[in-house]
């Protein structure tokens, strides 16, 4: 679990981040989004010892970073954006060097495993240097999970994979968000929404949104959205459904389809197909929508004087 309680951060003369709140609970994955420059990395090297905040308090796992920071390091895992590695070690002895400086027991059979779980024991004596960027990535990834940590502090975990190994990659962070806490970073809004139960935007050193992916898209549209695609023209369809009870407006968009809001809580779409079919027209698509993680993002971050 990780607490954070007015984190804030001066450069000299410049806050990089300011009177930072927010909680991660165990078996969830939270991430952490913003525009570069926004404080994530700063944020994520406080949480894991790497150095200490100006004012403000944490506690990761249970120890506060900075009067207990060697009991936090035992029990974090990191992934940086971009991964020491050492090129002239073959992947396997660079896990064991790692295992090796953790004083953790079984040492060779925690890189096996650790090995395993990305995907990479085939490339266990292949040295670092002649490996591509996304396998460095997975070898950064199975460095921080290697001692099992409590905690996972991962900043931009998926960056220079190839599509199939990030969907290996998510897949992994999904399972281990099952059982510990993970803080993840990521420029991939989509990949926010698959895999996060909660997201924190920063923006110029402060947060200014805590919330579900879900409940951020209801936040900004004031209701929940759906679509609906008939066979044929619809303007003759617009003003019967909005005689349906629970919505709140309805609009044509320009590819055809027709965009209804209605009020949280409710869900008229059983009473819109009734309506629709009762129209005589043929119903060929009645779906949620809502405000992507993307326009969200964007809505939230074009103004930092958002609370």
């Amino acid at each position: 679990m990780i607490i954070a309680n007015g984190l804030t951060k001066d450069y000299g003369s410049r806050r990089a981040i300011e009177n930072l709140r927010f909680e991660a609970r165990q078996g969830e994955v939270v991430g952490f989004l913003g525009p570069n420059g926004a404080g994530k990395t700063t944020t994520m090297r406080i949480l894991t010892g790497y150095m200490p905040p100006t004012y403000g308090k944490a506690t990761v796992a249970g120890y506060d970073i900075v009067a207990d920071s060697l009991e936090v390091r035992k029990r974090v895992g990191y992934l940086p954006e971009t991964v020491p590695l050492y090129p002239d070690m073959t992947v396997f002895e660079y896990l064991k060097f790692m295992a090796d400086l953790r004083h953790l027991p079984n040492a060779e059979d925690m890189v096996d495993e650790a090995l395993e779980k990305v995907g990479m024991e085939e490339r266990a004596e292949g040295y670092i240097s002649n490996l591509s960027k996304g396998m460095k990535q997975r070898i950064g990834l199975a460095q921080a999970l290697l001692h099992k940590p409590e905690v996972l502090i991962l900043d931009e975990p998926t960056i220079g994979l190839d599509p199939a190994q990030v969907v290996e990659v998510r897949n992994i962070i999904r399972e281990v968000g099952k059982e510990r806490t993970v803080l993840l970073s990521t420029h991939i809004l989509s990949e926010a929404q698959q895999l996060c139960d909660r997201v924190l935007i920063i923006n110029k050193g402060r947060i200014v949104v805590e919330d579900t992916p879900e409940n951020l898209q209801s936040r900004l549209v004031g209701g929940e959205r759906a679509i609906l695609r008939v066979r044929g023209e619809s303007d003759e369809l617009v003003p019967k459904l909005k005689e349906v009870p629970g919505i709140q407006d309805v609009k044509a968009n320009p590819d055809g389809a027709l965009e209804f809001q209605f009020a949280p809580g409710q869900d008229p779409r059983p009473l819109v197909a009734r309506t629709v079919i009762g129209a005589g027209y043929d119903l060929l698509e009645l779906r949620p929508a809502g405000l992507s993680l993307e326009e969200i993002f964007l809505e939230l971050t074009k103004d930092s004087t958002i609370s």
